[in-house]
């Protein structure tokens, strides 16, 4: 039987075009294309999402790794000796860099922290500190 024939029995549903078994087959048939078209969907969307997953991470991997190297700042620590009439202020704003530094007191805190020092706490004269410092070249 014809796929038009079929399709014309199909409307009528009459008993002079197909037999209760051949219509039977013809919906089992219409309902197992009708699956497989619902899985092909399916599997389309997921390879679809597959390679926009791929394409978005290798984008972010391509644009992470164009990170200009010239403007990594590296921190150290050196020593310094307090002398008379210093001050954890004054000594912070001779060494700051406010790249790296909200402010000033950001700067202290830090200073105080890494000497044990309380905040607000004072220097001596003679007294050996350690204070952190930025700098573009790698040691």
């Amino acid at each position: 039987m014809t796929r038009a024939l079929m399709t014309a029995a199909s409307l009528y549903n009459d008993q002079r075009f197909l037999s209760k078994s051949e219509l039977r087959i013809y919906k089992n048939k219409l309902r197992r294309q009708k699956i497989v078209r619902r899985q092909r969907l399916a599997l389309g969307l997921i390879a679809a999402l597959v390679v926009f997953a791929i394409i978005f991470f290798a984008m972010t991997i391509t644009l992470n790794a164009k990170v200009d190297n010239s403007d990594i700042l590296y921190k150290y620590y050196k020593q310094i000796s307090v002398t008379a009439g210093d001050s954890l202020w004054s000594i912070a704003s001779a060494n700051i860099s406010y790249e790296n530094y909200d402010s000033i007191d950001d700067y202290i805190a830090e200073v105080c922290s890494i000497n044990h020092i309380e905040e607000g706490g004072m220097v001596t004269a003679g007294e050996d500190i350690i204070i952190p410092y930025y700098s573009k070249e790698f040691r």
